[in-house]
């Protein structure tokens, strides 16, 4: 099969998301979603746009990847294509030429599904093992249960509540009111929710944004945060839960979210909201 790599552009940005979709599945928990290209709107379609790449067959994308970062690559692939040695070979040689534009110099890590033979090929050329990461799964067949705050939908009145829990709990200036609208407005939000936890004083405490793939599909968690003057106090078990029933409202099947495995403290709080471990996934790296 003849495999082209392709700039989607702006335009393209809706032929790489329908593919998103159709291809998010309970069986894969831990790929890249809608919800992650849905996030990065939040800078702008054009500097999204820029950092995602889809290789197709015959006009059908088979691969999509976006370039999270200056240093990562999430990379998916078309469920029925995942063992087969020409895609494979193909990813594997797009990755390796800088001179195609999909990876920038240097070291960078790739964030590979499981049960994808591009694994075992970058391995096999040099690729090494790197960071592990703890995906964790709610499904969303049962009711939730109350999780014991007042949640808001965060909505333009709301915006800079949304955005301050969040900048307080990053750490991070960039996600400002502004930033926000622009996430808004971006056409995946609309299957989207940005969450917002009060404690019984009224003080927003916690905040989280998901993500529907559509109807029976998993939804994602993306980001969810506690602000820095609240912690410990179990606001972080709560607003997962809060978000757990809002993707069930939006006909979730299940709740996905991913961490690195080295903090123990966010695995263990969405342990504690109700999210089942997957086992770990490393990401493979390329040696600078």
């Amino acid at each position: 099969m003849t495999i082209d790599l392709n700039e989607p552009g702006v335009d393209g940005l809706a032929g790489a998301v329908e593919a998103l979709r159709v291809w998010q599945d309970d069986r894969t928990p831990l790929q890249l979603h809608p919800g992650d290209l849905g996030w990065a709107w939040a800078l702008g379609a054009e500097r999204l746009a820029a950092a995602v790449r889809t290789w197709s067959v015959a006009g059908r994308i088979i691969a999509v990847g976006y370039l999270d970062g200056p240093d990562v690559l999430r990379l998916t692939t078309a469920p029925d294509l995942r063992q087969d040695g020409t895609l494979a070979r193909r990813l594997l040689a797009d990755l390796n030429d800088p001179e195609r534009g999909v990876l920038p110099p240097g070291k960078v890590g790739i964030e590979v599904p499981d049960g994808a033979l591009l694994r075992e090929v970058l391995l096999a050329a040099g690729w090494i093992p790197d960071e592990p990461w703890t995906p964790l799964r709610r499904d969303l067949a049962a009711p939730v249960e109350d999780c014991g705050l007042r949640v808001e939908v965060a909505g333009p009145g709301t915006a800079g509540v949304r955005t301050a829990v969040h900048r307080s709990a990053f750490g991070s200036p960039r996600f400002t009111e502004e930033i926000w609208h622009v996430l808004a407005a971006g056409p995946l939000y609309a299957d989207a929710r940005c969450l917002i936890g009060y404690d019984d004083r009224d003080n927003a405490v916690a905040a989280a944004t998901v993500w529907s793939a559509g109807p029976g599909k998993p939804g994602l968690l993306e980001p969810v945060g506690v602000h820095a003057d609240h912690r410990r106090r179990g606001y972080g078990t709560a607003i997962g839960v809060a978000a757990a029933a809002a993707l069930r409202a939006l006909g979730a099947s299940s709740a996905l979210v991913s961490t690195p495995s080295a903090n123990a403290a966010a695995v263990a709080t969405y342990r504690a909201a109700g999210y089942e471990p997957s086992p770990e996934r490393l990401d493979v790296s390329r040696i600078a």
